[in-house]
């Protein structure tokens, strides 16, 4: 019986020192609150950036072209 006491022990300190040294680890489960929005919200934001800068692009390129053909 204090054999499984010791290994249980054992693996706990392990357990902890590996998860001490893994860097930033959150334990909290599923992120649902405030942090899950503002990663959604930043992932759009940034598309939404890029969608604009291709447009930007896509009309300088037109607007030469049409200049031309006059």
């Amino acid at each position: 019986m204090w054999k499984i006491a010791v290994a249980f022990a054992v693996f706990a300190g392990l357990a902890l020192f590996i998860l001490s040294k893994g860097g930033d680890i959150h334990m909290g489960g599923e992120s649902a609150g405030s942090e899950a929005h503002h990663i959604e919200e930043a992932k759009a934001k940034a598309a939404a950036e890029a969608a604009a800068k291709a447009a930007s692009a896509a009309a300088s390129v037109a607007v030469p072209a049409a200049s031309g053909a006059k």
